[in-house]
């Protein structure tokens, strides 16, 4: 049977997402990865499956292009409620993920802002491979990480235009230092509430964009010490607002649009 799915992004950040609820859920990592193929498949950075939830509109399972899974991802977060609130009629709803329940609500312009929970910091939960102090780790240019229900390590740099993202960002990302690979920030600061941001997305390469890595970049920012509470994040594709008081919940802020809608043939889902 034909699967059906929507295909949208956030500030070109793109993500597919397919409605699985009252069904069986019909994804599995294979098939994951041959939809997120951008040659034969229908390509995107991350899928969302909408699943049924006693406690929330739906819940969440994320995948990577590579059909890894993941606990979160900002972008997709927003477009999955930006979907249901529509579906609802309603200008606030409750998803249901591995980060917990997430918040999310439609604001007076229109984008879509979503409490990504609580940021994680010690060795173990970001994780790392070994104990020790995640504000400053033993590699090269000494950056920060945390976890946002994935792994984020976090670069300060002085200049975004002089770092070979495709050479430093897959080095990074297998580091044994990170036991379940690492997403990579490299972040330009242009003052305390305005940040550029280039990323390798683990699993992925470079994206245009990528919500839940806005959020950990904010977070090391923030923790460090060159940040203020709420920050502009400049990423290739657009812009998001993060804002987080240095205790509590993370909120991303952002557009969603819609690309396409269809259905995808049999034999891509045949293994």
């Amino acid at each position: 049977m034909p699967l059906s799915f929507h295909k949208m992004h956030a500030n070109g950040d793109d993500f597919v997402i397919v409605d699985a609820r009252n069904s069986a859920n019909p994804v599995t990592s294979a098939i994951a990865r041959r939809m997120g193929d951008r040659n034969r498949g229908i390509g995107f950075n991350q899928l969302a499956v909408l699943l049924d939830c006693d406690d929330a509109a739906a819940r969440l399972e994320f995948w990577n292009a590579d059909g890894s899974p993941l606990d979160v991802c900002g972008s997709a977060t927003r477009g999955a409620a930006d979907r249901l609130m529509r579906e609802a009629n309603s200008t606030s709803i409750a998803l249901r993920t591995n980060r917990g329940l997430l918040s999310c609500e439609r604001t007076s312009t229109g984008a879509i802002s979503v409490s990504m929970g609580v940021p994680l910091f010690t060795w173990s939960d970001v994780p790392l491979a070994q104990e020790m102090d995640t504000l400053v780790l033993p590699l090269e240019g000494g950056p920060t990480a945390c976890s946002m229900g994935n792994p984020h390590c976090t670069f300060f740099v002085d200049d975004l235009t002089a770092i070979d993202i495709a050479a430093i960002g897959p080095v990074i990302e297998t580091d044994p230092l990170f036991p379940l690979k690492t997403n990579v920030h490299f972040v330009q600061i242009i003052d305390r509430q305005h940040i550029r941001l280039r990323i390798w997305e683990r699993g992925g390469g470079i994206p245009l964009g990528s919500g839940s890595c806005c959020c950990g970049a904010v977070v090391n920012g923030i923790r460090r010490g060159l940040l203020d509470e709420s920050v502009e994040v400049e990423c290739d594709g657009g812009t998001v607002i993060v804002q987080w008081d240095g205790a509590g919940a993370v909120l991303l802020v952002g557009p969603v649009e819609a690309s396409f809608s269809g259905t995808i043939a049999d034999g891509l889902l045949k293994i």
